[in-house]
């Protein structure tokens, strides 16, 4: 049979959500799936409860394992090595799918001649959920600038499905999680035809009632400038101001933390894209606004800003 796709779910310490999740895959109407799951070592019942989940469903699962937590980027590059489909998705195992997904992005991502297919998700606060409309575009190169490069469109890699051939020579940064989607990133400078389904077909759980974002710790911060740094060095020299658009929006969740370290690290991290806020016409005003207030040291204003937004916009 002819894998069209192939899924790859990580997972540690998830017992309270891997049913859930594993259950929206095994109800995929696509058939022609593998399903590859990665038990990064965990301490939990998570493997069990897995088990029990995907027991009689008749379809092509394999579960491997790591004999020590390795991280996620090594658990996806672990399911890589064994992927055999033509497309590759991967999906966190908190997280879950509508019933038709993969079909759908597999059917528009063969009409298209496509190397990424990607759709709109929920973000779901276990309570209310929010819809996340994704910006559509024709073809990579645009949605590497225009998208990913000046933050009009989300790099992470669990609601777009990419041809496995793109990951060739491709893999994910091992010992550095944090930022570690930044990778389809580097997939989409040398892909050709992309293409959107405008649906929410994928559900986000975001499970922290804190914040937009939570604070970062020493190992976060470090992960994420490796990371976006390593992508940067990828790319090679861009053309215009994208790569500057990219830092600026690679620390501006530090202004949402409420976190005094966050907001020093805003302002020492890649202070020589501070001079681009405001020619990035493609994010909203109010982003730009609070980038300003930031670069001239406003931090009252960033805080009640945030708190604005928090309370209204996600109702939190």
């Amino acid at each position: 049979m002819e894998i069209k796709v192939s899924v790859i779910v990580p997972f540690w310490k998830v017992e309270a959500f891997i049913a859930r999740c594993a259950r929206s895959l095994m109800e995929q109407t696509l058939q022609e799936v593998e399903f590859i799951f990665v038990d990064d070592a965990s301490p939990d019942r998570s493997a069990e409860i897995l088990r029990e989940a995907v027991a009689g469903s008749g379809r092509d699962v394999k579960i491997l394992s790591h004999p020590e937590n390795k991280g996620l980027p090594a658990a996806r590059n672990t399911g890589l090595s064994a992927a055999r489909g033509k497309y590759v998705f991967h999906c966190d195992s908190d997280d879950y799918l509508e019933p038709a997904m993969l079909e759908k992005l597999y059917l528009a991502a063969e009409a298209a001649r496509a190397d990424i297919a990607y759709c709109d998700f929920w973000l779901d606060f276990g309570g209310t959920r929010r819809l996340m409309p994704a910006r559509g575009f024709g073809d990579a190169a645009t949605m590497l600038r225009e998208g990913f490069l000046a933050g009009t469109l989300k790099y992470n890699v669990w609601n777009k499905l990419a041809r496995r051939n793109l990951y060739e020579g491709i893999s994910f940064p091992e010992g550095h999680s944090m930022g570690e989607d930044m990778t389809m990133m580097m997939l989409a400078s040398r892909a050709g035809a992309v293409v959107h389904v405008a649906e929410p077909l994928y559900h986000y759980m975001k499970t922290n009632d804190g914040a937009l974002t939570t604070g970062f710790s020493d190992k976060a911060l470090e992960d994420l400038r490796f990371n976006t740094d390593r992508v940067l060095d990828f790319l090679g020299p861009l053309d215009g101001d994208w790569a500057e658009f990219f830092k600026l929006n690679v620390k501006l969740p530090f202004l949402f933390t409420g976190e005094k370290r966050d907001w020093r690290n805003w302002r020492s991290w890649y202070p020589e894209a501070n001079r681009f806020i405001g020619r990035n016409k493609a994010l909203p005003f109010r982003t730009r606004m609070v980038q300003h207030f930031a670069a001239l040291g406003l931090r009252p204003l960033v805080q009640a800003y945030c708190f604005l937004v928090s309370k209204i916009l996600y109702r939190r």
